[in-house]
């Protein structure tokens, strides 16, 4: 792999939302980490695997150091105070019932327990996933269309 098929595949991981990937060709390792947002790359390690020296070899094994890139630095959780809604499976994640009816929740709805937020399907079944809390959306935090992660956040709520 060369650096421009690696940059693509950090690009493409960071808008899928998916959590970590582990990626291991021939004695290249990859593993990338994203944000919960899924909008940066966290941490990236590129590793190379040294390669086998044979007897008939003069020239000495050239081995790449691992490269990580610094982690932000931290920053304090403004979203503490609010109550994250995760997804109980993995599937597709969508906010409308079908493509052509509005979306379940915006940005600022009011909800309350027991109120549809969206639908994940898996294995093509669409499973309604509910509030377990009163409160109001203040962020959405998957696209719509786009897959989920067991235990990924989808919203924040504020409960009071």
């Amino acid at each position: 792999m060369d650096l421009k098929e690696i940059q693509n595949l950090i690009k493409f991981v960071s808008n899928s939302g998916v959590a970590e990937v582990k990626l291991e060709t021939g004695d290249i390792k990859i593993t990338i980490r994203t944000t919960l947002e899924g909008n940066s790359p966290d941490i990236t390690y590129v590793q190379q695997a040294p390669m086998q020296q044979t007897l008939a070899q003069a020239a000495p094994v050239q081995q790449a150091a691992p490269t990580t890139v610094a982690p932000v630095a931290p920053v304090v959780d403004e979203n503490a105070k609010y109550v994250t809604i995760k997804s109980p499976m993995i599937g597709t994640f969508y906010r409308k019932p079908s493509p052509d009816k509005p979306s379940f929740v915006e940005v600022g709805t009011t909800i309350a327990k027991g109120d549809v937020l969206c639908v994940v399907e898996a294995m093509k079944l669409f499973n309604e996933i509910e509030a377990e809390i009163t409160g109001k959306i203040v962020k959405i935090l998957v696209d719509d269309m786009s897959p989920v992660e067991f235990d990924q956040p989808l919203f924040l709520v504020d409960p009071s």
